[in-house]
């Protein structure tokens, strides 16, 4: 220990060098349930590439683990600690390098906040369209380890679409250039879009390219209310059939309904099974708001409730904003699931889901980014109670289960951390997972960079230099972030 801390601090800042148990503890695990987290040996905090390359060359000539951090926001326990571990956080490396209106492109440090580069572009008349729901916490290197989505994604895509290029520190602390700054590119491997969606286990991100659109029309949004899932579903399959292009497209079910009820008191009927929210930011909505409110009627819905201007439409949108809060009321630990099925499947998937609540006793409410399929069922259980947090696990697994049997896949944009390596077996199958254990094997030789993450902690490529990785499942209480 005294070595590790030593080397590190040979290079580093003394402030940016934190060993206080009681301080290292913070750092250990991300927003999931059922992970485990260890104990950091060290928390570093550099401020440069520099002092990044610096920090692996250290673990590597020690063979100590490292877990690249962000803000912690995750859901998959990708950024959990393992005992003994570096826990490399990039939270100070928060600069906006560059914006160019020209090129349409921003460069930016790891630590940036989401919020932060989406209003600092804004005000040149500019727009970043990535937008988790935390994005007032994460950072933009957390966005791209897991290749985080959003609220518009129907329309604008997800992170990966938006990474031109990066910098990468690698295991050995060499420095990778992947990607570009032009519009267009294609030399080579698309090394760039391997790093994204990798969860920290490839190398460290240090700066990215980053591409942007003009800002578009502030947008105007409807809610409509079914009687079923399988009307509100085929309103979202007649709506993308017709070719309509909606900034979102989101759906609560009856559960969620009920628990915003509660919450919020919005008035809304407690026989409503779904509730879907439509929104446009065409430069005139209103043809569009019309003829996706005659596609709801026309599918089911009992009541459509268009917005007459921005107001109106913050107002309705509430009710999606509202709901992992009103369901995490319910009761003492929420674990959210992030299963992305073909639009076709979505009232299957939300109908199993139903019928995998009633199976365990358990409320399990959905929201969905209803425009791209990616349901979020919120498993809502008591963790202190030892049978109930059982069939919570269960009801997990379950839900996992039905989304690949509808020809889904396990993540959707949360990431595959501790909490899926073994179903992301089951979805990829073996020779899959011989070329990404392959991919590993070439870019962290000795299985360093975020140790058991991802692939199965059994993988040869995954090993945990140093002692016990504190992977084995469990059960933690989350009470706050948002699918």
């Amino acid at each position: 220990m005294s070595d590790l801390i030593g080397q590190l601090c040979a290079g580093l800042p003394a402030d940016s060098v934190l060993t206080d148990p009681d301080i290292t503890r913070s750092y250990a695990n991300d927003m999931a349930s059922f992970c485990v987290a260890g104990a950091p040996a060290v928390v570093v905090l550099p401020r440069t590439v520099e002092q990044v390359q610096h920090v692996m060359r250290t673990a590597t000539a020690l063979r100590v683990p490292v877990v690249p951090q962000g803000a912690r926001t995750g859901l998959s326990g990708a950024a959990n600690a393992t005992d003994g571990c570096i826990v490399l956080s990039l939270v100070k490396m928060d600069r906006i390098l560059e914006i160019d209106p020209v090129e349409r492109i921003a460069v930016v440090e790891p630590g940036v906040v989401n919020a932060v580069l989406s209003r600092a572009v804004a005000e040149q008349g500019l727009y970043y369209p990535p937008d988790p729901s935390s994005w007032e916490q994460c950072t933009i290197g957390g966005n791209i380890g897991t290749a985080s989505g959003g609220l518009c994604c129907v329309k604008y895509g997800v992170t990966a679409e938006y990474v031109l290029g990066l910098d990468v520190v690698l295991a050995d602390g060499r420095l990778l250039t992947t990607g570009r700054r032009t519009a267009k590119g294609v030399a080579g491997y698309d090394l760039t879009r391997l790093f994204v969606g990798s969860e920290g286990s490839l190398g460290v991100v240090v700066r990215a390219v980053l591409a942007l659109k003009p800002a578009p029309p502030a947008q105007l949004a409807l809610a409509a209310e079914f009687p079923s899932t399988a009307q509100a579903c085929e309103a979202v399959r007649q709506i993308m059939a017709r070719g309509h292009a909606p900034s979102l497209l989101e759906l609560m079910d009856g559960a969620t309904v009920r628990a915003v009820n509660a919450m919020a008191k919005m008035g809304l009927p407690e026989t409503t099974e779904a509730l879907l929210l439509a929104a446009f930011d065409t430069p005139d909505p209103a043809p569009d708001l019309a003829a996706v409110g005659e596609l709801c009627t026309a599918a089911g819905a009992t009541q459509v409730v268009p917005a007459e201007d921005a107001a109106e439409s913050e107002l309705l949108l509430q009710a999606r904003r509202m709901a992992l809060p009103a369901l995490e009321r319910l009761r003492p630990a929420t674990m959210i699931d992030d299963v992305c099925v073909p639009r076709a499947r979505l009232a299957a998937m939300l109908d199993g889901t139903a019928a995998i609540a009633r199976r365990h006793g358990l409320t399990i409410g959905v929201c969905a980014h209803a425009g791209d399929g990616n349901t979020h069922p919120v498993v809502c259980f008591d963790p202190a109670d030892p049978d109930e947090a059982r069939r919570a696990r269960v009801s997990f697994d379950e839900i996992m289960a039905l989304g690949l049997e509808l020809g889904g896949t396990i993540t959707g944009e949360h990431g595959v951390g501790l909490l899926k390596r073994e179903w992301l077996a089951k979805e990829a199958g073996p020779v899959a997972m011989e070329m990404q254990r392959g991919i590993k094997a070439v870019f962290d030789p000795l299985g360093l960079l975020n140790p058991g993450k991802v692939l199965a902690a059994s993988d040869p490529a995954e090993h945990t230099p140093g002692g016990p990785d504190g992977h084995s499942i469990g059960f933690l209480a989350r009470t706050e972030g948002e699918p």
